[in-house]
């Protein structure tokens, strides 16, 4: 964006000392310099507080990793990569028989124990049995029901379904494969359809000019030419790079030096941007315009736009 001005600056002079033929000599083109010098920095020094701009704006998207709560044998991926899914459609299946197997067994004891307990509580109604052996009876139908309840509920969870609407990416799934109840090991990557959210990352000296509801725009390195309508969302009220985790090693000076940058959520606005197919993830320039120096947000628009069109080029990071 600076070196936009710059070279917008320079072809002024250029076109200047051309038609009004101006001379070049050691009065001219110093002044021109040392007017460049103090115009521009002034118009950067206002700009860049007033009107901010992030040359890293990206669009970021909540990924869940599926795995199952059971573990056991794939026997069915019935979807496939990239495809729209509801919530609720079927991601894989994992083999139900061990499960089925588990669940008829306990049914099993489970209709025995009740007739002892029927029979244990007949025995002393009729006085002839203990209220020990009729509490027993009882328990172990309690733990039975328990066991049959964990039963029913991992048969179920042999069926794993997608838990929004949205797609699976990079489907390496296949039947045969064991499905694992592990953290570090997902079956596959499930990714939310949701709002597109863009964050641009700000520098620290805008902060007073980063506000809930100020006007956006932002320009996409995958669409070159084209500036989006958007408004701030939220100003996270958080910078990573003050983060302080437990652990057993303290913190050293040079480890802390970065500043960081404040991350802002930018949601666009224009309806424009649904005719495009855009991948999730796309990354791109953002400016956002406070009601200081209104005036002076007219040349920051104007240098957003050369941005865009640069982008044609090569992209500006």
């Amino acid at each position: 964006m600076d070196f936009l001005l710059i070279l917008t600056y320079a072809a002024l002079c250029v076109f200047a000392f051309k038609v009004f033929r101006i001379p070049i000599n050691k009065w001219t083109v110093p002044t021109a310099v040392l007017g460049g010098v103090v115009l521009i920095g002034a118009l950067l020094l206002i700009m860049n507080y007033n009107h901010p701009f992030s040359e890293s704006v990206r669009q970021y998207f909540v990924t869940t990793p599926m795995l199952p709560e059971v573990r056991g044998r794939v026997v069915e991926v019935p979807i496939q990569p990239n495809i729209p899914l509801k919530k609720g459609d079927v991601l894989f299946r994992i083999d139900p028989k061990p499960f089925e197997d588990k669940l008829r067994g306990l049914e099993g004891e489970m209709l025995a124990a009740r007739k002892d307990l029927e029979r244990a509580e007949e025995l002393y109604a009729k006085q002839v049995g203990s209220e020990r052996a009729r509490d027993e009876a009882r328990a172990k139908v309690d733990d039975l029901q328990a066991k049959l309840d964990d039963a029913r509920f991992d048969l179920e969870q042999t069926v794993v379904t997608a838990p929004s609407d949205g797609f699976v990416v990079q489907l390496a799934l296949r039947p045969g494969m064991m499905g694992l109840p592990l953290a570090f090991s997902p079956s596959l990557i499930f990714a939310h359809q949701e709002d597109r959210t863009f964050f641009g990352w700000f520098r620290q000296n805008s902060l007073l000019r980063l506000e809930p509801g100020s006007e956006a725009e932002v320009t996409l390195d995958s669409i070159p030419g084209v500036i989006f309508k958007g408004e701030v969302r939220e100003v996270l009220p958080v910078i990573g790079e003050g983060q302080i985790r437990p652990g057993a090693d303290l913190f050293r000076f040079d480890q802390q030096r970065s500043p960081g940058r404040i991350p802002v959520a930018i949601k666009i606005t224009d309806p424009a941007i649904e005719q495009y197919e855009l991948p999730m993830g796309v990354f791109g320039q953002a400016a956002i315009y406070s009601e200081h120096f209104h005036h002076i947000g007219v040349l920051r628009r104007v240098l957003l736009r050369m941005a865009a069109w640069m982008n044609y080029v090569f992209p500006l990071h």
